[in-house]
Parts: structure tokens; sequence; C-alpha cells
């Protein structure tokens, strides 16, 4: 088997993408990076519409060339480290497909520091041999859709052989020659297009638009460089005692310019800083309204900011050696600008124009943090950013507050607040049930109330139970029937009572007669036929005494067994002992063991109160959810 590529080890919080051509043209190494160099430029202009207006909670989503390297051919890749907003990660899985269905010569492979993350998404449709050991080099984004090599177990088929790993250039072939054969199952493919459902338009809907009451030079800042938020609100978030002491006197921004203005915040951004108690430093010059002012929470989000810029900018560093060069230096930046021209980013507006020359702006900043920035593609220094945006803008204060009276409306934050039956519906949907064929069903509040009835029933307990016993499962863990509750409960009294018959041996012909035996009883070896026959009977006989004494055993066993707790803690039906119960097919109570199963789950759920437990996670997990109004009644 081909040995291991050793991968640099991803950060936490990151993801790592990679490019590949499926089948190069040329083989040679100047041809292959200018045709890819040029696919770069194609890429980016594809994608700028939609990353221009996007705000990165920590990296941007960035691509450079890389040269062959070991058995990992040439290719186009980065890594996006998206910190608490796991959404980032997801986004940058929409680009791939959407750049792998475009470029239809392209497929991608992506994963994090959990690995192939695309394959946890769909984990309850995976085949049994795909685990981690066996998905390296098989997984890729190809046309717009997941593509997974399959597993060949005979000479022939399409696929790879699963004990070994093939290398990229021989999977990329394979993905080549046999792509209807490497294309995912559907529900496999199902479950990545839910988790990316709603994306391009998602992007719009995971803004939080808020009025803030900030010094002036942030809504300026903010004006021209939106993305500026989110370095800005990491610093307020994840401040230290150092960092607060540039705050007892404010330089930059100063509180006595403060203006109305409206920001905008991706969901995780204006969560992290509306959720942090903070109260400024008397000698910062910021104070706050009462709570009940209606403008309180303005002016709190605005102090929070002005916080986070003013922590940035000290910490600038007025170094003139690090200024960038103008991106027009570059040599991508004439093909990647005729790009934009041709896929029509600038609206038809005039060059020279102010919205024209916003989008240029914008277009800079992009094509600096994706192509430019070859270690680090974040904003490399906020705080200087900051503080040059000032420079080259000149502002009125007056005007500011004349725009107070034109501010857009807010968006409500109710998104914050989440129901105990929203959770239970979110997590039920993450878990991978609750919802059929791609699509939720929400019921009416008394629809909900008749399905809990309707669903819940003891037989539903004990038969879902039965089967995660008797399930198979391996030395990696326990495994939960795909349909636990497909069969209906059936019960068939011959097999079991022939099971125990065979078992406590209570017929003759079954019975082991050397197990009651004296060790110094032994036949001799010339013993006639008529003695061994007339011996053999003796052996039988002493074969019933014994059991007979075993069953009295029992017997006396049980008896004193209904005095303690051990003999308290079953139920039995008109107080038939246990075993007496086994012995015969007319007096079997199947019943009394799933009696005492439900009694004992219903005690367990009871004892958590409505709380996480063991019973109750058990029973979700095998798609039994008993309405927790019910369990004390019914126990």
């Amino acid at each position: 088997a081909p040995k291991h590529v050793k991968l640099p080890s991803i950060p936490e919080d990151a993801v790592q993408y990679q490019l590949f051509l499926v089948h190069p043209e040329s083989s040679e190494a100047e041809a292959h990076e200018r045709f890819l160099q040029q696919i770069l430029q194609n890429i980016l202009a594809e994608l700028a519409p939609l990353l221009v207006q996007y705000i990165w909670q920590h990296q941007p989503f960035n691509l450079r060339y890389h040269p062959e390297k070991g058995d990992v051919p040439a290719h186009l890749g980065g890594v996006t480290e998206f910190g608490d907003n796991v959404e980032d990660e997801w986004f940058i899985v929409y680009l791939l497909k959407h750049i792998t269905r475009t470029f239809s010569d392209i497929a991608a492979v992506v994963c994090d520091n959990d690995g192939q993350f695309l394959l946890i998404e769909a984990a309850e449709h995976l085949p049994k041999w795909l685990d981690p050991d066996s998905s390296e080099n098989r997984v890729f984004l190809y046309r717009g859709e997941l593509h997974i090599l399959p597993n060949r177990t005979h000479s022939g088929e399409a696929g790879w052989p699963r004990d070994s790993v093939p290398t990229v250039a021989q999977a990329l072939e394979v993905l080549h020659s046999h792509t209807e054969s490497c294309l995912a199952k559907q529900p496999i493919c199902a479950a990545l297009t839910k988790r990316l459902d709603g994306y391009p338009d998602k992007i719009q809907q995971n803004f939080h638009r808020a009025h803030c009451y900030v010094p002036a030079g942030i809504a300026v800042v903010l004006s021209k460089s939106p993305d500026l938020i989110a370095p800005a609100v990491s610093a307020f978030y994840l401040r230290d005692p150092v960092d607060l002491q540039a705050c007892r006197t404010f330089h930059t921004f100063t509180p006595d310019t403060r203006v109305m203005t409206s920001v905008k915040f991706t969901h995780c951004l204006y969560a992290q800083l509306q959720q942090q108690s903070f109260v400024p430093d008397r000698r910062s010059g910021f104070t706050l309204p009462v709570h009940s002012h209606p403008q309180y929470r303005a002016h709190e989000l605005g102090m929070k900011l002005a916080h986070g810029f003013e922590i940035l900018c000290s910490k600038s560093g007025q170094s003139s050696s690090e200024k960038e060069a103008s991106v027009s230096s570059n040599p991508l930046w004439r093909g990647f600008l005729d790009s934009l021209k041709k896929n029509g980013y600038f609206k038809g507006e005039l060059e020279g124009s102010v919205r024209y020359k916003d989008l240029m702006t914008s277009a800079e900043s992009f094509f600096r943090q994706s192509v430019t920035s070859t270690h680090r593609p974040a904003i490399q220094n906020p705080g200087q950013e900051m503080l040059k945006v000032l420079e080259d803008t000149s502002y009125s204060l007056e005007d500011l507050k004349n725009q107070e009276a034109h501010l857009p409306p807010e968006d409500s934050d109710a998104w914050l607040d989440i129901s105990p039956q929203e959770l239970e519906r979110l997590l039920e949907e993450r878990g991978g049930r609750g919802v059929s064929d791609g699509t939720c069903k929400t019921a009416q509040p008394d629809e909900e109330v008749q399905e809990e009835e309707a669903g819940y029933s003891l037989i539903a307990v004990t038969q879902g139970m039965k089967n995660f016993i008797n399930a198979m499962s391996s030395h990696e863990g326990a495994e939960i029937p795909s349909s636990c509750l497909a069969q209906p409960f059936s019960f068939d009294p011959d097999a079991v009572t022939s099971a125990l018959d065979r078992l406590l041996g209570s017929k003759d012909e079954e019975l082991d007669s050397d197990d009651f035996e004296d060790d110094d009883e032994e036949d001799d070896n010339d013993v006639d036929e008529d003695e061994g026959v007339q011996n053999c009977e003796s052996q039988e006989q002493a074969g019933a005494e014994a059991l007979d004494n075993l069953r009295k055993y029992m017997d006396e066993m049980d008896q004193e067994l209904q005095s303690t707790n051990i003999g308290r803690s079953f139920t039995l039906n008109n107080r038939v002992s246990l075993h007496r119960c086994c012995l015969s097919c007319e007096e079997i109570q199947p019943l009394d063991v799933d009696l005492n199963l439900v009694s004992n789950l219903l005690e367990s759920l009871a004892s958590q109160a409505g709380l996480a437990g063991p019973a109750s996670n058990l029973l979700q997990s095998l798609g039994i959810h008993i309405p927790p109004d019910h369990f004390h009644t019914k126990n």
C-alpha cells in the first residue's frame, strides 16, 4: 500500500481546502502553473460578488498556487481560521461546490482538524466500510456534488481497495474515468445539500443591523470598510487587563464625538458583543443612560465597539516600513480586474462615480486579502487600516448627525432567544429524526400533543430496548438499529419454551447425567450389555432427582429473596416465582420481563425530573420519545 501523505496539521477552528485539475492537459510544470494561475483569476472573479459583501469572523477565503510536493500535485489551496463562527466553514463548502460546478475540470478536497467533516455530516448514511482510516484521498467535491471513490473488491471494478490509500493523482484518475460510479449515494448528497440549504441568500440572512451610538470616526471607518467590524468585536471580546489600559483615556475615538449610526454585524459577532457585560472605566468618558432608556442598547453597543476599536489602534504601531504595496503592482491584478468587468461586477456604473469607487475599493480589499497574503490571509493590521481610512477620509460631524434621522430600521434580535420546544426541534433535526424527505414539518400545538400520544406506547419501549440489545455491534461501540421500531412487537412462546427447556434440562433425553454423578462412580470397561442398560437407567433417575433438588433449591431461594430489596424490585404475575414461569408453556408470563424493564425505565425517567439522563438519552436514540407528563402516571 502507498505511504500515507503526511499533511500539515490543521489548526483548531480552521478549514483547509485544495483545488486540483482532474485531468491536466500538460505535464510541464510551467504550463501547469500558468493554467492554474489563469483559473485562479477566473475563480476569484466568479466569487467576487459573493465575497466582497461577506464579513468573516477571523480570516477570509483565500487561494494561492501551491507547486507539486511529494505525491500531491500542483494545486490551488488555502486555509481559513473561522474562529467561533462555524457558518464560515460551511460557506466555504458552498463556495467549493459552486467552483466545481462552474469549472468542471476542477475537483476540491476540504477538511478540518476533525478530518473529513463532510462525511461526519452524513454519518448515518455512509457505507460500513468507509471510516476515517479508509477515507483518505477518496472524498471530493466534483461538478457540484460529493463524490466518494467506491470500495473495489474485484479486479476490473471501479474504485479503489479499502485496505490501501491511493495517491491524489491515482484518485483523480479514478474520479475522471468513473465519475458516475464515484457519485455519492442520494442520502449522503441530500444530507450535505440540507446543511447548505439557503445559500447564497443565507449570506444576507446571517447579517444583523443594529443602531449603535459610536464616536464619529468609527462610523466613518465602518462606512468605508464594513469588514473591520469583525476584528473590533474580537478585540473587545478577547480583551485582557493590558488591553484595557489603552481605554482609560481615549485618544483616537473620543466619546464627545458620538453619533447614532447603523452597524452591520454577523449573527455571531452581534451575539458576542451583546451578551458580554462590561462596565467602562470612569476615566474613559463613556457613560450609559438608565436601563429603561429607549436607546440604552445602542449606547451600550457603541461603548463596547469603541473599546474594541481603541484597543486595535493602540496596537497598530506606526511603523512606516510595513506599508502595503498597491494592488495594481501585482501582476495578477489586471487579469482579475478584466474578469470582474466581464462578469458585470461594476453593474454598469460610470468609471469615476462614487458607486464605482466604492466597488473598486471593495474589490481591492478582497484581492489584497485573498491573493496577495501568502502566509496569513487575515487583515494584517486592522488598527493601522483604521487609521489609514481616517487619514484618507474627510467627514463632517454635523453631516453625520443629520444622517441620524434617516437611518434604516434595526433588525429584531429575537433569534437570540430560543424556546425549549425550538431547541428540541433543532436537536432532533441535527440528530436525523423528526425530518423526512428533506423537509421540516411544523405541527400545530394540538397536533403535536396528538402525535405524542399516538407515538408513545409501552410496547414500543420494550421492543426498542430488545432490538437495541440484540443488535450486532463491534469493538468500536454500540450501534443503534436503524429500524428499531420498524417491526411490530412479536412473541413466540414455543420458541422461548424450547430454548429454556434446553437451558434447564427439563427434557430427560437431553440431560447430561455426568454432571450429577459422583467422581468415584466409574464404569468398568468389561461390563456386559445388560449391566450397561441398567446403569444408564439408574443414571437417568439420578439426573431427574438432581433436577428436582435444583428446582426445590430455586424455590427456597425465591422465598428468601422475596423479603429483600432484590425480590421486591421484580414485578411478578400472580406471585408466581420467576423460574416457574419459564418451565412450562402454560405458565409462561412473557410480560413479566417487559413489565420490569418498563417500570425501571420509567422510574429512572422520573428521577431525572425532566432533565437529560441515561434513560431518556437511550430511548431518544432509539427513536422513542416519552412525553414528560406521562411517565409518572404510567409508572
